[in-house]
Protein backbone atom coordinates (compact mmCIF):
# COMPACT_ATOMS: atom_id res chain seq x y z
CA UNK A 1 0.00 0.00 0.00
CA UNK A 2 0.88 3.52 -0.88
CA UNK A 3 1.80 6.12 1.63
CA UNK A 4 -0.10 9.34 0.76
CA UNK A 5 -2.80 11.13 2.22
CA UNK A 6 -2.38 13.37 -0.87
CA UNK A 7 -1.98 11.58 -4.41
CA UNK A 8 -3.19 13.47 -7.21
CA UNK A 9 -6.08 10.87 -8.73
CA UNK A 10 -6.32 8.93 -5.53
CA UNK A 11 -7.72 5.36 -5.90
CA UNK A 12 -9.38 3.03 -4.07
CA UNK A 13 -6.46 0.71 -3.81
CA UNK A 14 -4.11 3.66 -2.45
CA UNK A 15 -6.48 3.54 0.53
CA UNK A 16 -4.38 3.07 3.48
CA UNK A 17 -5.36 3.72 7.00
CA UNK A 18 -3.72 1.74 8.76
CA UNK A 19 -0.37 3.53 9.09
CA UNK A 20 -0.11 5.99 11.74
CA UNK A 21 2.34 8.13 9.87
CA UNK A 22 -0.21 9.44 7.46
CA UNK A 23 -1.78 10.81 10.02
CA UNK A 24 1.07 12.54 11.34
CA UNK A 25 1.07 14.18 8.55
CA UNK A 26 -2.86 15.52 8.45
CA UNK A 27 -6.35 13.54 8.78
CA UNK A 28 -6.61 11.87 5.33
CA UNK A 29 -10.06 13.35 4.92
CA UNK A 30 -9.22 12.23 0.85
CA UNK A 31 -9.69 8.81 1.25
CA UNK A 32 -12.68 8.87 4.05
CA UNK A 33 -14.15 11.22 1.08
CA UNK A 34 -13.57 8.62 -1.51
CA UNK A 35 -14.71 5.79 0.22
CA UNK A 36 -18.06 7.54 1.23
CA UNK A 37 -18.41 8.26 -2.15
CA UNK A 38 -17.01 4.78 -4.07
CA UNK A 39 -17.15 2.64 -0.98
CA UNK A 40 -18.32 3.21 1.70
CA UNK A 41 -18.19 -0.23 3.58
CA UNK A 42 -14.96 -1.23 1.95
CA UNK A 43 -12.45 -4.32 3.54
CA UNK A 44 -9.30 -3.18 4.44
CA UNK A 45 -6.53 -5.36 4.68
CA UNK A 46 -4.51 -5.73 8.40
CA UNK A 47 -0.29 -7.04 8.23
CA UNK A 48 -0.55 -10.60 7.04
CA UNK A 49 2.11 -13.25 8.55
CA UNK A 50 4.99 -13.47 6.59
CA UNK A 51 6.56 -16.72 5.17
CA UNK A 52 9.13 -16.29 7.64
CA UNK A 53 6.68 -16.38 10.24
CA UNK A 54 7.42 -12.29 11.41
CA UNK A 55 4.48 -11.35 12.82
CA UNK A 56 0.93 -10.77 11.91
CA UNK A 57 -0.83 -8.39 14.23
CA UNK A 58 -4.57 -8.45 12.50
CA UNK A 59 -6.01 -9.70 9.61
CA UNK A 60 -7.92 -6.81 8.87
CA UNK A 61 -11.36 -4.52 9.04
CA UNK A 62 -14.37 -3.13 7.31
CA UNK A 63 -14.33 0.33 6.74
CA UNK A 64 -17.45 1.97 7.26
CA UNK A 65 -17.44 6.05 6.45
CA UNK A 66 -20.89 7.09 6.30
CA UNK A 67 -23.06 8.91 8.57
CA UNK A 68 -26.14 6.36 8.85
CA UNK A 69 -24.15 3.42 8.87
CA UNK A 70 -22.31 4.35 11.73
CA UNK A 71 -25.49 4.98 13.59
CA UNK A 72 -26.92 1.57 12.71
CA UNK A 73 -23.94 -0.21 13.81
CA UNK A 74 -23.69 1.93 17.13
CA UNK A 75 -27.25 1.26 17.83
CA UNK A 76 -26.73 -2.38 17.32
CA UNK A 77 -24.50 -3.13 20.70
CA UNK A 78 -26.00 -7.10 19.99
CA UNK A 79 -24.60 -7.89 16.23
CA UNK A 80 -21.72 -5.55 16.89
CA UNK A 81 -20.26 -5.89 20.18
CA UNK A 82 -17.02 -3.85 21.63
CA UNK A 83 -15.75 -6.70 23.99
CA UNK A 84 -13.56 -8.30 21.34
CA UNK A 85 -11.58 -4.97 21.45
CA UNK A 86 -12.18 -1.49 20.22
CA UNK A 87 -9.32 -0.42 18.24
CA UNK A 88 -7.67 -1.60 14.84
CA UNK A 89 -5.51 -3.86 15.22
CA UNK A 90 -6.57 -5.52 18.80
CA UNK A 91 -7.04 -9.35 18.60
CA UNK A 92 -8.78 -10.58 21.05
CA UNK A 93 -6.38 -14.25 21.09
CA UNK A 94 -3.40 -12.12 21.35
CA UNK A 95 -4.27 -9.15 22.94
CA UNK A 96 -2.05 -8.99 26.72
CA UNK A 97 -3.82 -8.46 29.72
CA UNK A 98 -3.75 -4.93 30.20
CA UNK A 99 -6.17 -4.53 26.88
CA UNK A 100 -9.01 -4.82 29.53
CA UNK A 101 -11.44 -6.80 26.86
CA UNK A 102 -14.83 -6.81 28.56
CA UNK A 103 -13.44 -5.81 31.98
CA UNK A 104 -13.46 -1.95 31.44
CA UNK A 105 -16.55 0.11 30.20
CA UNK A 106 -15.42 0.99 27.00
CA UNK A 107 -14.77 -3.15 26.01
CA UNK A 108 -17.82 -4.40 28.03
CA UNK A 109 -21.41 -4.69 26.25
CA UNK A 110 -24.56 -5.32 27.70
CA UNK A 111 -26.08 -5.76 30.45
CA UNK A 112 -22.91 -5.49 32.52
CA UNK A 113 -22.06 -2.35 30.66
CA UNK A 114 -25.15 -0.40 31.76
CA UNK A 115 -24.83 -1.80 35.38
CA UNK A 116 -21.73 -0.17 35.70
CA UNK A 117 -21.91 2.98 33.88
CA UNK A 118 -24.71 3.72 36.19
CA UNK A 119 -22.47 3.56 38.71
CA UNK A 120 -20.91 7.03 37.66
CA UNK A 121 -23.10 8.31 35.82
CA UNK A 122 -24.17 10.92 38.84
CA UNK A 123 -21.04 12.14 38.02
CA UNK A 124 -21.28 12.91 35.00
CA UNK A 125 -25.17 14.36 34.92
CA UNK A 126 -26.03 17.87 32.94
CA UNK A 127 -26.11 19.10 36.39
CA UNK A 128 -23.07 17.78 37.61
CA UNK A 129 -21.61 19.50 35.04
CA UNK A 130 -23.10 22.98 36.27
CA UNK A 131 -21.96 22.26 39.32
CA UNK A 132 -18.34 21.80 38.79
CA UNK A 133 -18.35 25.13 36.53
CA UNK A 134 -16.84 26.93 39.22
CA UNK A 135 -14.06 24.56 39.36
CA UNK A 136 -13.04 24.58 35.24
CA UNK A 137 -13.68 28.49 35.54
CA UNK A 138 -10.98 28.45 38.39
CA UNK A 139 -8.14 26.22 36.15
CA UNK A 140 -8.54 28.07 33.34
CA UNK A 141 -7.98 31.26 34.84
CA UNK A 142 -4.93 29.90 36.94
CA UNK A 143 -3.65 28.11 33.13
CA UNK A 144 -3.80 31.76 31.36
CA UNK A 145 -2.29 33.93 33.98
CA UNK A 146 0.98 31.57 33.85
CA UNK A 147 0.33 31.58 30.32
CA UNK A 148 0.04 35.70 30.43
CA UNK A 149 3.63 35.92 31.84
CA UNK A 150 4.86 35.67 28.44
CA UNK A 151 4.08 36.40 24.95
CA UNK A 152 4.86 33.00 23.44
CA UNK A 153 4.13 29.24 24.37
CA UNK A 154 3.16 25.51 23.48
CA UNK A 155 -0.36 25.98 23.30
CA UNK A 156 -0.93 22.26 23.66
CA UNK A 157 1.48 21.71 26.64
CA UNK A 158 1.28 24.46 27.60
CA UNK A 159 -2.51 25.38 27.72
CA UNK A 160 -5.27 22.52 25.75
CA UNK A 161 -3.79 19.95 27.83
CA UNK A 162 -3.96 21.26 31.26
CA UNK A 163 -7.76 22.04 31.47
CA UNK A 164 -9.05 18.40 31.28
CA UNK A 165 -6.02 17.40 33.08
CA UNK A 166 -6.73 19.21 35.63
CA UNK A 167 -10.40 18.28 35.68
CA UNK A 168 -10.46 14.85 35.97
CA UNK A 169 -7.28 14.93 38.28
CA UNK A 170 -9.78 16.85 40.66
CA UNK A 171 -12.58 14.93 40.22
CA UNK A 172 -10.62 11.29 40.53
CA UNK A 173 -8.58 13.29 43.79
CA UNK A 174 -5.05 13.09 42.05
CA UNK A 175 -3.09 14.91 43.89
CA UNK A 176 -1.50 18.12 41.53
CA UNK A 177 2.48 17.25 41.72
CA UNK A 178 1.23 13.86 40.31
CA UNK A 179 -0.90 15.85 37.48
CA UNK A 180 2.67 15.50 35.23
CA UNK A 181 2.69 11.50 35.46
CA UNK A 182 -0.72 11.38 34.42
CA UNK A 183 0.16 13.70 31.80
CA UNK A 184 3.27 11.65 30.58
CA UNK A 185 1.59 8.09 30.76
CA UNK A 186 -1.45 9.09 28.73
CA UNK A 187 0.79 10.38 25.86
CA UNK A 188 2.64 7.29 26.30
CA UNK A 189 -0.23 4.70 26.26
CA UNK A 190 -2.48 6.37 23.77
CA UNK A 191 0.15 7.98 21.48
CA UNK A 192 2.59 5.47 21.79
CA UNK A 193 2.74 5.10 17.81
CA UNK A 194 4.31 8.19 17.68
CA UNK A 195 8.01 8.21 17.84
CA UNK A 196 8.02 11.68 20.34
CA UNK A 197 6.34 9.00 23.08
CA UNK A 198 8.09 5.59 22.45
CA UNK A 199 10.44 4.20 24.76
CA UNK A 200 12.35 3.17 22.02
CA UNK A 201 12.70 4.93 18.50
CA UNK A 202 10.59 2.89 15.61
CA UNK A 203 9.80 5.85 13.71
CA UNK A 204 12.41 5.56 11.36
CA UNK A 205 11.76 1.55 11.37
CA UNK A 206 10.35 0.76 8.30
CA UNK A 207 10.41 -3.12 9.12
CA UNK A 208 6.40 -4.01 10.51
CA UNK A 209 6.93 -5.91 12.54
CA UNK A 210 9.58 -4.25 14.53
CA UNK A 211 7.75 -1.19 14.82
CA UNK A 212 4.60 -2.81 15.93
CA UNK A 213 7.42 -4.40 18.82
CA UNK A 214 8.11 -1.08 20.13
CA UNK A 215 4.61 0.37 19.87
CA UNK A 216 3.24 -2.35 22.19
CA UNK A 217 6.44 -1.96 24.37
CA UNK A 218 5.43 1.27 25.23
CA UNK A 219 2.37 0.89 25.60
CA UNK A 220 2.73 -1.90 28.06
CA UNK A 221 5.36 0.34 30.17
CA UNK A 222 2.58 2.91 29.93
CA UNK A 223 0.09 0.74 31.29
CA UNK A 224 2.17 -1.10 34.15
CA UNK A 225 3.44 2.29 35.47
CA UNK A 226 -0.61 3.54 35.21
CA UNK A 227 -1.67 0.07 37.45
CA UNK A 228 0.68 0.69 39.52
CA UNK A 229 0.01 4.50 40.18
CA UNK A 230 -4.12 3.62 40.72
CA UNK A 231 -3.16 -0.13 42.94
CA UNK A 232 -1.98 2.49 45.05
CA UNK A 233 -4.54 5.00 44.88
CA UNK A 234 -7.39 2.68 45.60
CA UNK A 235 -5.18 1.20 48.52
CA UNK A 236 -5.41 4.44 50.16
CA UNK A 237 -8.87 5.29 49.51
CA UNK A 238 -9.46 2.08 51.46
CA UNK A 239 -7.35 3.18 53.97
CA UNK A 240 -8.98 7.06 54.62
CA UNK A 241 -12.39 7.28 52.80
CA UNK A 242 -12.32 10.20 50.58
CA UNK A 243 -14.69 12.11 48.40
CA UNK A 244 -13.92 11.63 44.76
CA UNK A 245 -14.80 9.07 41.80
CA UNK A 246 -12.66 6.52 43.14
CA UNK A 247 -14.45 6.17 46.78
CA UNK A 248 -17.69 6.02 44.51
CA UNK A 249 -16.21 3.19 43.12
CA UNK A 250 -15.17 1.57 45.95
CA UNK A 251 -18.36 2.12 47.86
CA UNK A 252 -20.47 0.64 45.15
CA UNK A 253 -22.06 -2.66 44.26
CA UNK A 254 -23.17 -4.38 41.42
CA UNK A 255 -26.33 -7.29 41.32
CA UNK A 256 -25.14 -7.08 45.44
CA UNK A 257 -21.59 -7.33 45.03
CA UNK A 258 -18.75 -4.81 45.32
CA UNK A 259 -16.25 -4.42 42.62
CA UNK A 260 -13.04 -5.93 42.41
CA UNK A 261 -9.97 -4.26 42.45
CA UNK A 262 -9.02 -5.03 39.04
CA UNK A 263 -12.58 -3.43 37.85
CA UNK A 264 -11.47 -0.05 40.20
CA UNK A 265 -8.33 -0.31 38.49
CA UNK A 266 -9.65 -0.29 34.78
CA UNK A 267 -12.31 2.18 35.61
CA UNK A 268 -9.66 4.38 37.11
CA UNK A 269 -7.27 3.70 33.65
CA UNK A 270 -10.28 4.76 31.35
CA UNK A 271 -11.11 7.70 33.42
CA UNK A 272 -7.93 9.28 33.00
CA UNK A 273 -7.52 8.39 29.50
CA UNK A 274 -10.81 9.65 28.43
CA UNK A 275 -11.00 12.46 30.25
CA UNK A 276 -7.49 13.90 29.34
CA UNK A 277 -6.37 13.18 25.91
CA UNK A 278 -9.91 13.77 23.74
CA UNK A 279 -10.76 17.42 24.77
CA UNK A 280 -7.05 18.58 24.69
CA UNK A 281 -7.39 18.07 21.29
CA UNK A 282 -10.50 19.16 20.75
CA UNK A 283 -9.32 23.00 22.07
CA UNK A 284 -5.96 22.54 20.54
CA UNK A 285 -7.65 21.73 17.20
CA UNK A 286 -10.27 24.04 17.41
CA UNK A 287 -7.77 26.49 17.91
CA UNK A 288 -5.79 25.55 14.83
CA UNK A 289 -9.13 25.56 13.06
CA UNK A 290 -9.91 29.52 14.42
CA UNK A 291 -5.97 30.81 12.89
CA UNK A 292 -6.57 28.40 9.45
CA UNK A 293 -10.17 30.62 9.14
CA UNK A 294 -9.42 34.06 10.86
CA UNK A 295 -13.48 34.80 9.69
CA UNK A 296 -14.98 32.83 12.25
CA UNK A 297 -12.49 33.43 15.10
CA UNK A 298 -13.14 37.34 14.57
CA UNK A 299 -17.26 36.09 13.93
CA UNK A 300 -16.79 34.85 17.39
CA UNK A 301 -15.44 37.54 18.99
CA UNK A 302 -17.69 39.88 17.79
CA UNK A 303 -20.71 37.55 18.90
CA UNK A 304 -19.75 35.62 21.75
CA UNK A 305 -23.45 34.17 22.10
CA UNK A 306 -22.12 31.83 19.66
CA UNK A 307 -19.85 29.90 21.69
CA UNK A 308 -22.68 26.83 21.92
CA UNK A 309 -22.75 26.35 18.15
CA UNK A 310 -18.58 27.26 17.93
CA UNK A 311 -17.58 24.50 20.46
CA UNK A 312 -19.94 22.09 18.56
CA UNK A 313 -18.66 22.95 14.92
CA UNK A 314 -15.13 22.39 16.89
CA UNK A 315 -16.07 18.85 17.92
CA UNK A 316 -17.63 17.91 14.36
CA UNK A 317 -14.71 19.19 12.07
CA UNK A 318 -11.76 17.83 14.56
CA UNK A 319 -13.30 14.58 15.72
CA UNK A 320 -10.69 13.75 18.10
CA UNK A 321 -11.25 9.94 18.49
CA UNK A 322 -10.87 9.26 15.00
CA UNK A 323 -12.33 5.53 15.23
CA UNK A 324 -13.69 2.79 17.34
CA UNK A 325 -13.92 -0.71 16.19
CA UNK A 326 -16.87 -3.57 16.83
CA UNK A 327 -17.06 -7.15 16.08
CA UNK A 328 -19.63 -9.05 14.24
CA UNK A 329 -21.39 -11.64 16.59
CA UNK A 330 -23.38 -13.02 13.45
CA UNK A 331 -23.47 -12.26 9.61
CA UNK A 332 -25.24 -9.20 8.62
CA UNK A 333 -25.39 -7.38 5.98
CA UNK A 334 -24.41 -4.02 5.09
CA UNK A 335 -25.00 -1.73 1.90
CA UNK A 336 -24.62 -5.46 -0.12
CA UNK A 337 -21.62 -6.26 1.37
CA UNK A 338 -21.81 -9.64 3.59
CA UNK A 339 -20.30 -9.35 7.06
CA UNK A 340 -19.16 -12.40 8.64
CA UNK A 341 -18.97 -13.37 12.46
CA UNK A 342 -15.87 -12.25 13.86
CA UNK A 343 -15.42 -9.66 11.09
CA UNK A 344 -14.33 -6.57 12.67
CA UNK A 345 -15.80 -3.03 11.64
CA UNK A 346 -13.83 0.31 12.20
CA UNK A 347 -16.38 3.47 12.79
CA UNK A 348 -14.56 6.23 11.24
CA UNK A 349 -16.10 9.39 13.23
CA UNK A 350 -14.10 12.31 11.24
CA UNK A 351 -15.62 10.87 7.82
CA UNK A 352 -19.10 10.61 9.23
CA UNK A 353 -18.77 13.96 10.20
CA UNK A 354 -17.94 15.56 6.82
CA UNK A 355 -20.53 13.18 5.14
CA UNK A 356 -22.44 16.03 2.56
CA UNK A 357 -25.49 13.88 2.99
CA UNK A 358 -25.85 15.10 6.78
CA UNK A 359 -23.61 18.43 6.64
CA UNK A 360 -23.96 20.90 3.85
CA UNK A 361 -20.67 21.94 2.75
CA UNK A 362 -18.96 19.51 4.87
CA UNK A 363 -15.37 20.76 4.69
CA UNK A 364 -15.86 24.17 6.16
CA UNK A 365 -15.64 25.23 9.62
CA UNK A 366 -19.08 27.28 10.16
CA UNK A 367 -18.89 28.47 13.72
CA UNK A 368 -22.89 29.26 12.88
CA UNK A 369 -23.77 25.44 11.67
CA UNK A 370 -27.44 24.29 12.95
CA UNK A 371 -28.37 21.91 12.87
CA UNK A 372 -25.05 19.82 13.77
CA UNK A 373 -25.59 16.45 14.94
CA UNK A 374 -22.16 15.30 15.09
CA UNK A 375 -21.07 12.23 16.08
CA UNK A 376 -17.55 13.14 17.86
CA UNK A 377 -18.74 11.39 20.95
CA UNK A 378 -20.40 8.55 19.61
CA UNK A 379 -23.84 7.12 19.95
CA UNK A 380 -25.59 4.50 21.27
CA UNK A 381 -24.61 2.55 23.94
CA UNK A 382 -21.07 3.82 24.26
CA UNK A 383 -21.97 7.63 23.79
CA UNK A 384 -18.87 9.48 25.53
CA UNK A 385 -19.63 9.66 29.68
CA UNK A 386 -18.10 13.15 29.90
CA UNK A 387 -19.81 14.95 27.16
CA UNK A 388 -20.94 17.42 29.07
CA UNK A 389 -17.88 17.99 30.58
CA UNK A 390 -15.84 18.30 27.64
CA UNK A 391 -18.32 20.32 26.06
CA UNK A 392 -18.15 23.03 28.95
CA UNK A 393 -14.27 23.04 29.30
CA UNK A 394 -13.55 23.85 25.24
CA UNK A 395 -16.55 26.64 26.01
CA UNK A 396 -15.09 28.11 28.91
CA UNK A 397 -11.30 28.15 27.49
CA UNK A 398 -12.38 29.77 24.40
CA UNK A 399 -14.13 32.50 26.45
CA UNK A 400 -11.50 33.24 28.50
CA UNK A 401 -8.95 33.82 25.68
CA UNK A 402 -10.87 35.99 23.81
CA UNK A 403 -11.89 38.12 26.85
CA UNK A 404 -8.16 38.36 27.77
CA UNK A 405 -6.28 38.72 24.26
CA UNK A 406 -6.57 40.78 21.78
CA UNK A 407 -4.79 38.99 19.18
CA UNK A 408 -3.83 35.09 19.04
CA UNK A 409 -1.89 34.08 16.55
CA UNK A 410 0.17 30.48 15.23
CA UNK A 411 3.58 31.26 15.44
CA UNK A 412 4.89 27.96 13.20
CA UNK A 413 3.82 24.58 12.13
CA UNK A 414 1.40 22.21 14.06
CA UNK A 415 2.83 18.96 14.71
CA UNK A 416 0.33 16.37 14.41
CA UNK A 417 0.39 13.17 16.30
CA UNK A 418 1.03 10.36 14.10
CA UNK A 419 -2.10 7.83 15.30
CA UNK A 420 -5.12 6.86 13.54
CA UNK A 421 -6.91 6.48 16.79
CA UNK A 422 -6.52 10.00 18.17
CA UNK A 423 -7.21 13.15 16.25
CA UNK A 424 -4.22 14.77 18.23
CA UNK A 425 -2.18 17.93 18.07
CA UNK A 426 1.14 17.28 19.99
CA UNK A 427 2.48 21.04 19.67
CA UNK A 428 1.55 24.17 18.37
CA UNK A 429 3.35 27.88 18.94
CA UNK A 430 1.31 30.25 19.89
CA UNK A 431 2.04 34.36 20.11
CA UNK A 432 -0.64 36.53 21.80
CA UNK A 433 -1.45 40.09 22.87
CA UNK A 434 -3.19 40.50 26.14
CA UNK A 435 -6.13 42.88 26.22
Amino acid sequence: MTMTADKPNLTLEDINLIEPRIFGEKPPHDQWKLLREQDPVRWHDGWQQTEDGEVAPFRGFWSITKYDDIIRISRDPETFISSRGIVIGTEPESATAAAGLGKMLITMDPPRHVRLRRLVNKGFTPRAVVAFESEIRRYTSEILDDFCQKDTCDFVTEVAAILPLAVICGMMGIAKEDWGKMFALTNKVLGASDPEFQDEVAGDIEDVAERRRVIEATVMQGNIEMFQYFGQSIAAHREAGKDDLVQTLIDSKVDGEPLTDEEILFFCYLLILAGNETTRNAISGGMLAFFENPDQLQKLRANPALLPSATEEILRYISPVTHMTRAATRDTELRGKQIKTGDKVALWYPSANRDAHVFPDADTFNIERSPNDHLAFGIGEHFCLGAGFARMEISVMFEELLKRFSKLEQDGPAERLASNFIGGIKHMPVKYTRA
